[in-house]
């Protein structure tokens, strides 16, 4: 008898020593194969985390662009009521309005 490989469906991973010992002697193969748990899962907890710090940085942005928003709006309030209280800017010959004259 000639020896020959194993066939396709068997498992890779046994020896072809053991594999023609057991077909010379007809021994059998116990092929145990077990059964692989899935992969653990995070808890809801571990991404409690992350999205508590994103949510505390978007809303730190808000108050960043709040303030900001808020500190152009007092500016602009600020040059208006200067630039009304001055009147007329004039520097080397050119006079510059600052406001709008009131009505006449």
């Amino acid at each position: 008898m000639h020896a020959t490989g194993p066939p396709d469906s068997m498992a890779p991973h046994i020896p072809a020593d053991d594999y023609r010992r057991a077909q010379a002697t007809g021994q059998p193969i116990v092929i145990i194969r077990t059964a692989t748990a899935p992969a653990p899962r995070r808890p809801a907890r571990a991404y409690l985390l992350p999205i508590a710090v994103a949510g505390a940085a978007a809303i730190g942005l808000l108050g960043v662009v709040a303030a900001f928003l808020a500190l152009l709006d007092a500016a602009a309030h600020t040059a208006i009521a200067i630039g009304g209280a001055a009147g007329p800017l004039g520097i080397g010959g050119i006079t510059f309005k600052l406001t709008r004259p009131k009505a006449k």
